[in-house]
């Protein structure tokens, strides 16, 4: 399995990588300077400005969280060049990660099979680059219909479009979800269902203390992972 690790974390890899990280922080300072200069336009100091940029920085920082510990877990499998590529243009951590997931399915292995290697990989690198392009072009196509589109699917009711779209999100990582439940039948796959469980069971623990400290929903993500693996490795070291 670690054979292809030496491909996938290589030099070369890293400097194909980079310009496309590189362009993300350009394409903010860009965003940051035009953003300043029209400040006077809607009746705000630079003061206020520089102020509001500082509140934003450090909201951040929780959702970057999530991003990153999922970005380390992706790391253990695609190598850090393709995990930080993507995590650092997209940002949406459970989407790449469902992403490479779906790619290995493809192929027949898991994401964290013993088997998984470098066609593996490169499937998964198509994969999520694929997945991300369907964004931008339908984004760069048809932005000047989705109000048309939304209203005809919703009947200009916006509520019935928010559950269209959340069902539709519940339904594929539910199917996620549900193949690691399965494991929980099979010893030694076991601990993969007892890491999604205890995750879940988190992430309703977690989300009512949201509805309390709303900017504590930022690291939600984030901190299930990070439950459901202690569980796993307490699980086995203390019980397998």
């Amino acid at each position: 399995m670690k054979d292809y690790l030496n491909i996938a974390n290589s030099p070369l890899l890293w400097i194909s990588a980079f310009p496309i990280a590189l362009l993300v922080v350009l394409q903010a300072l860009i965003f940051s300077k035009r953003a300043l200069s029209s400040a006077k336009y809607v009746g705000l100091s630079q003061n206020e400005a520089k102020k509001a940029f500082k509140v934003g920085a450090i909201s951040a920082i929780g959702p970057a969280m999530g991003v990153f510990v999922v970005m380390l877990g992706l790391m253990s499998v695609i190598g850090g060049p393709l995990a930080w590529m993507r995590l650092s243009i997209i940002g949406a951590a459970p989407t790449e990660l469902a992403a490479a997931g779906m790619a290995a399915k493809a192929m027949g292995k898991e994401l964290t099979s013993p088997e998984y290697g470098i066609m593996e990989f490169a499937n998964a690198t198509w994969v999520m680059a694929l997945n991300g392009s369907a964004w931008l072009l339908t984004t760069g196509l048809f932005s000047h219909k989705v109000e048309g589109l939304t209203n005809k699917i919703s009947g200009g009711d916006p509520k019935k479009l928010g559950i269209l779209m959340i069902s539709a999100m519940c339904g594929a990582f539910g199917y996620l979800f549900g193949n690691e439940l399965i494991k929980v039948l099979n010893k030694e796959t076991r601990a993969f269902a007892i890491s999604g469980i205890s995750a879940a069971i988190a992430m309703l623990f977690l989300e009512k203390i949201a509805k309390k400290h709303p900017k504590l929903g930022e690291y939600n993500l984030g901190i299930a992972m990070i439950v459901g693996m202690a569980f796993a490795v307490l699980y086995l070291h203390l019980i397998v």
